[in-house]
């Protein structure tokens, strides 16, 4: 199941990426406990950005955690 926001839809492995940088873990460490490369967590980490408007990583971690959904 998705979560819409703002006309913005992310999935719950997007706001699980989003959680665990937010908590300060390394895009790699984050792959790993994700079960996918680092390599794939930064082009999924792009297109968040990219669907929610924003530039980088600490804006889209800013951002979700300001709706409340990290």
């Amino acid at each position: 199941m998705d979560v819409l926001t703002e006309g913005v839809e992310l999935s719950h492995a997007d706001l699980a990426l989003l959680s665990e940088l937010a908590k300060g873990v390394t895009v790699d460490r984050v792959g790993r406990r994700l079960d996918i490369s680092g390599r794939t967590v930064r082009r999924r980490l792009r297109g968040i950005c990219d669907r929610i408007g924003v530039a980088t990583a600490i804006e889209a971690v800013a951002w979700a955690a300001r709706r409340q959904l990290i």
